[in-house]
């Protein structure tokens, strides 16, 4: 019984520190203001390239590279529509993240005080 809660516990653990690692991955990739205001661009539904540089004025490669970014970390999907690709949120988990964020940061009422 001992050697299944040792187990038991070793398994506990790999999961949360899989966990961990997920979440950080995350958060790196919120640290960056571009990658995150990309990510609230997106909350509102897709968005090409295009769209994006300039809802936030910024340039084509860098906005490209950034999407690659949050891609690589599975916050982001594209999908191809003709000759225009087309990104939107993959992980469903940033919503809330993003909401809390904006609350915090964005709201004007709390910037107020």
């Amino acid at each position: 019984m001992n050697i299944q809660s040792q187990e038991t516990r070793q398994e506990m653990h790999d999961a949360m520190a899989a966990s961990a690692d997920e979440a950080a991955g995350c958060l790196r990739a919120l640290s960056n203001p571009s990658r995150l205001l990309l990510l609230c661009q997106l909350v509102d539904g897709e968005r090409s390239v295009g769209e994006l540089e300039n809802a936030l004025d910024l340039g084509q490669a860098y906005v490209s590279q950034q999407l690659a970014r949050l891609r690589g970390e599975g916050l982001v999907k594209a999908v191809r529509d003709g000759r225009i690709v087309r990104y939107s949120l993959a992980d469903p988990r940033v919503v809330p993240l993003l909401q809390v964020l904006y609350e915090q940061f964005c709201n004007p009422a709390l910037r107020a005080e």
